[in-house]
């Protein structure tokens, strides 16, 4: 009995952690595989599984609405990175000041990440509609001649969307680079201010450099979002006026499931995997390298 006992604790974490491992093959990779098999046939609105080749890639790529969608990413990507680390750091920086009412602060910074990408979408919708919104404020205000057209503007409404989303991502990222400045040993700040350096270089010569870390996992995480952003766009402009504020996640779900070409749609949705793949692969490569030689 005792030994049904022992080797019943010995496998005992296997028996807890298999249903995960079951449900992630399953529902992770196995979705995975069929997606990348469904872009390979000729699918249409019902899944079919005769391969056809590389014939939906071919296509995509001469889809001029992919071409618009993929340069939307670029725009979309680099803008919220870039604003979400700069603001996300100034932040952190701030608050690592210990200034007053630090914890409410950081709520009111923190708080628009509870919200859903649909709630953001919708506050930032009707804030930028003009005939709602900032453009019929500023013109009660007396400055009649006042225009903020982004929304309805095909091509300034990509730009709706980078302000809606650093908005909401921000407090991540402050969160993200005030652990970061709470890890830092004072000694090395205390020993550069008996040095006689003043508190600017400081952060620009010694702090902010061994952040490095933590800005590479920014960047890792901010890609992750950006590149799987739906919802946000959805409920902001609707990848419009037409289809010029499409990203490729919202071009897949317009293709799979309103103009019922599933495998076309899962080509694009291949597509994004690979992009999403591109920025984790050389991450877990440097982690798992850093850890070797650790």
């Amino acid at each position: 009995m005792s030994a049904v006992l022992d080797r019943l604790q010995r496998f005992l974490p296997q028996l807890v952690l298999a249903p995960t491992t079951v449900a992630i093959l399953v529902f992770v990779y196995g979705f995975i595989f069929w997606t990348g098999w469904i872009s390979l046939t000729r699918s249409k609105l019902l899944p079919r599984y005769d391969l056809a080749g590389f014939q939906q890639y071919i296509t995509l790529f001469q889809n001029d609405r992919w071409w618009v969608a993929c340069k939307n990413l670029v725009i979309f990507g680099s803008l919220f990175i870039f604003f979400c680390t700069v603001i996300g750091l100034l932040l952190a920086i701030l608050l690592d000041q210990r200034i007053r009412l630090e914890g409410a602060i950081r709520a009111v910074y923190l708080y628009p990440m509870a919200l859903s990408f649909i709630v953001t979408g919708t506050a930032w919708k009707w804030m930028l509609n003009p005939s709602l919104g900032l453009e019929r404020l500023v013109q009660q205000w007396g400055f009649e001649n006042f225009t903020f057209d982004w929304l309805v503007n095909s091509e300034m409404a990509i730009y709706t969307i980078v302000i809606a989303g650093v908005w909401q991502s921000s407090g991540f990222v402050m969160a993200l680079f005030l652990a970061g400045l709470r890890g830092i040993d004072d000694s090395i700040i205390h020993a550069a201010q008996v040095d006689g350096a003043g508190l600017p270089r400081i952060y620009r010569r010694i702090i902010i450099p061994s952040l490095r870390p933590v800005f590479f996992s920014a960047i890792i995480l901010l890609s992750h979002v950006a590149i799987k952003s739906f919802d946000l766009v959805v409920a902001l402009t609707s990848g419009g006026p037409g289809y010029s504020s499409d990203l490729p996640a919202t071009f897949m779900y317009a293709f799979s499931f309103n103009r019922n070409r599933l495998g076309f749609g899962a080509a694009s949705a291949m597509m994004m995997f690979f992009g999403v793949m591109a920025i984790i692969v050389p991450y877990l490569y440097s982690e798992l390298r850093s850890k070797r030689h650790g």
